[in-house]
């Protein structure tokens, strides 16, 4: 599970859209689907390319409105069965994140833990302790957050009003559709000859896509297993990731 992370990471580091920055609405978004699951405890994973938005005029020891919008949330949140992991792949800077982790007060439970996934990766070592090392900062603290919530009893009334998530905007659920409907036309074992040819292992030109590498190209399974170095960059295959539709 650490690798595919990794390595999703790798890929969606470089498709990031920088502009100002409220993890508030996501987390409120968990604490609303722990609800609905009746109390199941959950993990809330957050992908960021930089931390919460603090405005250039926010006098000093005071938060921005995105930063008080962002803690409400995370003291919020313990108050339920949820881990937050919100993990950095841009250059930052963090110091606000690592202020988040170690300094937010009045929770029921240490609910939140952040990770510099660039700096861990950016460390000059082997590839495989470099994902060690990340799923080591991501998952330490997770065993004793899921005991701290086995001993509150939580329940919907003791968090108090708070704002409900709002529905994503129309265009966000039309394109979340569209990719359902593609992965659903790609499940079949062959491929249409009509298919885009940048859903077609580039080897053979026949098969589909669904073998991954370290490097974040493509091929087909059968492919992969007779080549050592990717096929388009060249690099040595270090890592593959089987792909399931």
């Amino acid at each position: 599970m650490i690798l595919m992370i990794s390595l999703f990471l790798f890929s969606y580091v470089s498709t990031l859209q920088i502009g100002p920055t409220s993890f508030a609405p996501i987390i409120d978004a968990a604490i609303d689907i722990v609800e609905k699951s009746n109390g199941q405890y959950h993990v809330l994973v957050i992908i960021a390319d930089g931390q919460v938005t603090r405005n250039p005029d926010t006098p000093p020891g005071r938060f921005s409105p995105q930063e008080q919008a962002t803690v409400n949330s995370i003291v919020a949140a313990s108050q339920f069965p949820l881990s937050i992991i919100l993990v950095g792949v841009g250059d930052g800077p963090w110091d606000a994140m690592q202020q988040f982790d170690d300094n937010i007060p009045h929770r029921a439970f240490d609910n939140f833990q952040f990770v510099n996934f660039t700096k861990i990766m950016s460390e000059n070592t082997d590839t495989s302790k470099k994902e060690t090392a990340f799923a080591l900062a991501a998952l330490m603290e997770i065993p004793f957050q899921y005991r701290a919530t086995q001993g509150h009893q939580f329940i919907e009334s003791t968090a108090g009003p708070r704002t409900r998530p709002l529905l994503p905007p129309r265009e966000v659920v039309d394109h979340d559709n569209s990719v359902k409907s593609f992965q659903h036309m790609t499940s079949f074992e062959s491929v249409d000859k009509s298919a885009p040819v940048e859903q077609v292992c580039p080897i053979c030109l026949t098969n589909p896509k669904d073998m991954a590498f370290g490097c974040g190209h493509l091929t087909c399974k059968d492919c992969a297993a007779t080549i050592s170095s990717c096929p388009l960059c060249r690099k040595p295959i270090t890592t593959r990731l089987r792909l399931y539709s």
